[in-house]
């Protein structure tokens, strides 16, 4: 792969110079942050509310694992629809403002040029995710008192999984469509029929889209689901080698 070194350190040196640094790993860490917190709080605050409302609320105490869904809850749907919206300008930004015409002109190859964009959105989710499950868990530690490692790194793992196969689904759709909304919005809908797949049981237990809401699930004590797993990464390393091919045969 010609010219993947020096394009790798040029996507790094982008990300950590420019606004991307803090979009989702600001996202991220925001709700590593307050999860816990929230978790602990919320009980509180809503029998507050309730004299003035008549109302008449009876809550369990909160436990950590409570905070654990507070995360894995803002990670499925929040952050899950921030890497569709990233993802989607990984490779159509670079074909619209001119950058890919400019870099592939020099010597890099196409084949590079995807590896590199995957890999570099690859670990700077990785990452962020890794150091928000950190904050989550020392945050839960002290707050409750009581923060168990194990489920939290095996659904924080599950839903990771997810998310890399929704990003390299995301990187197949922006190197086919050459608008950034296009692809985000064939993204979404490609998310929104996985999530409808789940409601077929078969579909829940084997294909990728159990990985989709599985993160709560390994929280509330449900086993990891192998399968999804599985399937998941599978569908990932297809939906990159469609990138790649896709990309080698397109016009800039």
């Amino acid at each position: 792969m010609t010219g993947f070194r020096a394009f790798l350190g040029k996507e790094v040196q982008e990300i950590v110079r420019t606004w991307r640094i803090w979009v989702l790993p600001g996202i991220v860490l925001f709700f590593a942050v307050t999860g816990p917190v929230l978790a602990r709080f919320t009980p509180q605050l809503l029998q507050a509310v309730a004299p003035e409302t008549g109302l008449v609320v009876q809550i369990p105490d909160p436990t950590f694992r409570d905070a654990y869904l507070q995360w894995t809850k803002n990670l499925e749907q929040v952050v899950m629809f921030a890497v569709i919206i990233i993802g989607a300008g990984a490779v159509s930004a670079e074909r619209r403002s001119g950058t890919a015409v400019l870099v592939l002109t020099k010597p890099l190859t196409r084949t590079a040029f995807i590896v590199a964009k995957c890999l570099s959105q690859g670990v700077l989710l990785a990452g962020t995710v890794a150091v928000g499950a950190a904050i989550t868990w020392a945050l839960t530690y002290a707050v409750f008192g009581e923060a168990p490692l194990v489920p939290l790194a095996q659904a924080t793992g599950v839903w990771l999984v997810g998310a890399l196969m929704i990003l390299g689904i995301m990187v197949f759709l922006s190197s086919s469509v050459s608008s950034q909304a296009g692809a985000a919005g064939l993204g979404l809908g490609a998310f929104v029929l996985l999530s409808i797949a789940t409601i077929w049981p078969p579909a829940g237990r084997y294909s990728p889209a159990g990985l989709l809401g599985a993160a709560s699930g390994v929280v509330s004590g449900r086993a990891v689901p192998l399968w999804p797993v599985i399937t998941g990464l599978a569908l990932a390393g297809i939906a990159v080698a469609a990138s790649l091919w896709t990309f080698s045969r397109k016009e800039l």
